[in-house]
C-alpha cells in the first residue's frame, strides 16, 4: 500500500470582510419624497424645447378670421394680430362657451346662425367685457426656459397650454414657436423618469391630488348638492346648464350620474363645440342624453381610477394613452368620488412652494441620475 501524499497547505484569505451597513432603509415616504424632488429637478434641468415631438404642426389663427371657419379646423390656438405683427393671445375652448351664452341670452336663433357668419376672433374679448367675465392673461414664455419654469406658469395662470415664443433676429418681431401643453409636460416626464414613477406608490386621495365629496352623499340634507364641490348633471339635464357650469367653473367637463351617484358618461367642453360646428347655436335646451347621440365617434371613453390608485400608475397611464382627466369612483357599480385633472398632478408634482401656496415638508435631496432624454 503505498503512502498518501501530504495535502497541500490553503494559503490564508486575503479578501476583507464586507462591512455591515448602517443606513436606514427608506420607508415609503421618503422613497416617494425622494422620486419626486428627483422629476423637479429633472425639470429643472430641461429646457421646453427637449418637450417638443420630433414632428409636429403648429396652427396660428389670425385675429381678423371669423369663428365659424376657425372652429372647422381646430379648437384651440394661438392668436395673431397681422396688423400689429405680434402675438394675441389664444383661442381656448372657454371663449367658444362665452360665445354660445351670449348668443343664448341676447339673440334669436336666426340672428345668431347670421352673426356667427362673420363674427371675428378679435371680437371675442368685447364679449367677455358685455358678460363681465375675465379676460384671459397674455402669458408666454421662452422655449429655452426650463419646464419647470413653464409648469409653474401653467399652475399660475390656470392654463392648460402655454404659448412659446421668440424673437426674430432680423425684424425684432414675435415669433410663436409652438405651445406646451399639460398633457405634453406630464407625458414628457412618464417617458424619461421611469425609474422614479416606480417609487410614487402613494395614493391619490392619501396625496390629496384632485378634487373629492366633501362628505357621504346619504349625510347630505335634501336640496343641496350630495356631490359637493363637484359639478354633476344626469341624462336629463338641459345642455346649457351644463354649458353654465363649465362657464362659472372654468371647468372642462361635468360627470353625468344616475339617481345612484353612478357615474354613466362625462360631458366635456368638446361637445358643445361639435353642436356649434353643426349649426347648433340655440339648440341647446336639448338633454344631455339627446347631445351625446351627436358626440363624435372617436370619443376615448370615460377614464376612471379609484381613490386608492398610485401617482406612478397614473403617469404610467397619461405614457399609453392620451388622458386630460380621470373621475375616480368606488364601490363595484362606480359611484362618483372624486375627479383628477391633469391640473390638480401637475400642481402636486411642481409643489406648492415653487408655485407660492402653502409650505410643504422640505424635500430630501437625491443622488443625480443618469438618462437618456426622449420626446417620442
Amino acid at each position: 500500500m503505498s503512502a498518501l501524499s501530504p495535502k497541500p497547505k490553503r494559503k490564508p484569505s486575503t479578501r476583507r470582510t464586507r462591512a455591515v451597513s448602517h443606513l436606514p432603509a427608506y420607508t415609503p415616504q421618503e422613497s416617494h419624497d425622494a422620486a419626486l424632488a428627483a422629476i423637479r429637478t429633472f425639470l429643472k434641468g430641461h429646457t421646453c424645447y427637449d418637450a417638443f415631438p420630433v414632428s409636429f404642426r403648429l396652427i396660428v389663427l389670425d385675429t381678423k378670421l371669423n369663428v365659424k371657419k376657425a372652429l372647422q379646423c381646430v379648437v384651440s390656438a394661438p392668436l395673431w394680430n397681422s396688423e400689429r405683427s405680434r402675438f394675441a393671445g389664444m383661442l381656448t375652448v372657454l371663449d367658444i362657451i362665452h360665445l354660445i351664452q351670449y348668443y343664448y341670452r341676447t339673440a334669436s336663433y336666426d340672428y345668431a346662425a347670421a352673426d356667427v357668419e362673420t363674427f371675428r376672433l378679435e371680437s371675442l374679448r368685447d364679449i367677455e367685457n358685455e358678460l363681465g367675465v375675465a379676460q384671459p392673461p397674455l402669458h408666454r414664455e421662452h422655449p429655452s426656459s426650463t419646464l419647470f419654469d413653464a409648469a409653474k406658469l401653467l399652475i399660475q395662470t390656470h392654463a392648460r397650454r402655454l404659448p412659446l415664443l421668440d424673437n426674430d433676429t432680423e425684424t425684432g418681431h414675435e415669433v410663436i414657436v409652438s405651445v406646451l401643453t399639460q398633457y405634453r409636460l406630464l407625458k414628457f416626464i412618464s417617458i424619461n423618469c421611469h425609474k422614479e414613477i416606480q417609487q410614487l406608490h402613494m395614493s391619490l386621495r392619501k396625496l390629496k391630488i384632485g378634487t373629492y365629496v366633501a362628505q357621504s352623499p346619504e349625510s347630505v340634507p335634501e336640496g343641496q348638492n350630495p356631490y359637493h364641490p363637484i359639478a354633476t348633471a344626469t341624462l336629463n339635464t338641459p345642455v346649457f346648464d351644463v354649458v353654465h357650469m363649465f362657464s362659472e367653473r372654468s371647468i372642462s367637463a361635468v360627470p353625468i350620474i344616475n339617481e345612484e351617484g353612478i357615474v354613466v358618461n362625462l360631458y366635456e367642453t368638446v361637445d358643445v363645440i361639435t353642436l356649434v360646428r353643426l349649426g347648433a347655436y340655440q339648440s341647446l335646451d336639448l338633454k344631455i342624453s339627446e347631445a351625446l347621440n351627436q358626440r363624435s365617434p372617436d370619443f376615448p371613453g370615460v377614464v376612471i381610477c379609484t381613490a386608492s390608485d398610485s401617482l406612478g400608475t397614473l403617469l404610467q397611464l397619461i405614457k399609453k394613452r392620451r388622458v386630460h382627466r380621470l373621475v375616480v369612483v368606488e364601490g363595484d357599480k362606480g359611484r362618483l368620488l372624486g375627479i383628477i385633472t391633469l391640473s390638480d398632478v401637475l400642481r402636486y408634482v411642481i409643489g406648492k412652494i415653487a408655485i407660492g401656496e402653502d409650505a410643504e415638508p422640505e424635500e430630501p435631496r437625491s443622488p443625480p441620475i443618469e438618462r437618456r432624454t426622449t420626446t417620442s
